[in-house]
């Protein structure tokens, strides 16, 4: 089983968004997906109510009660798992970071959003996990931009996912009626940064093929 962490100390980074997506890129490769969700808004949990039956699975779970969550997620067939966590929770983003095989740190490439990093960048050093800044609604032609950002998160001792997202419409419209962007717009830029970043995460999982 693969669990991947969703991590920032800022909210409004989009990590509902990137776990949401994930999960479903997982359900779509024939995996049983799930996201447990410990935002007390339960952000992820409301998406699922919308969506209904279909896959990824949706749990909440408060971040004392997480192993035991993995572990039944697990006796139940679960084999990808991903963890959304609130913001400015410190014990949240600890205990996610700790159960985590992967962490990605979603970040829009703003002074603000770059300063609330170092909090992260230290909690996932002390934890010695793999961990990734996905840079989230990237403006179109922001070559400069992403090269300064880029040089900014590697100051902190982590490194930067190849694949952003842009600032794409599609995901908004998507999460109101309980879909994905490649569900929405099959067809468009964001269902294409969804499918590079699965393909990203499951070479860094190195997952096998689902026979």
């Amino acid at each position: 089983m693969a669990t991947v962490a969703i991590v920032s100390q800022k909210g409004g980074s989009g990590k509902t968004t990137l776990a949401l997506h994930l999960a479903t890129c997982a359900a779509y490769d024939g995996r049983r997906s799930c996201v447990i969700d410990m935002d007390p808004q339960a952000t992820a949990a409301a998406w699922g109510d919308w969506r209904g039956s279909f896959l990824p699975e949706i749990v909440t779970c408060p971040p004392a009660r997480l192993l035991s969550t993995i572990l039944k997620a697990q006796r139940g067939g679960t084999d990808f798992i991903v963890l959304d966590t609130p913001p400015q929770s410190d014990m949240a983003s600890r205990e996610a970071v700790r159960a985590a095989d992967l962490v990605l740190v979603p970040t829009r490439a703003r002074a603000f959003d770059l300063h609330a990093l170092e909090a992260t960048a230290q909690l996932v050093s002390f934890a010695n996990k793999p961990a990734h800044v996905v840079l989230n609604a990237v403006p179109s032609r922001a070559t400069r931009l992403l090269i300064d950002t880029k040089a900014q998160v590697e100051k902190l001792g982590l490194s930067v996912c190849p694949v952003h997202f842009g600032e794409r419409a599609a995901f908004h419209r998507a999460a109101a009626s309980g879909e994905v962007a490649s569900e929405a717009e099959p067809e468009g830029k964001a269902a294409a940064e969804v499918d590079a970043l699965w393909d990203w995460v499951s070479a860094e999982l190195k997952l096998s093929p689902v026979s």
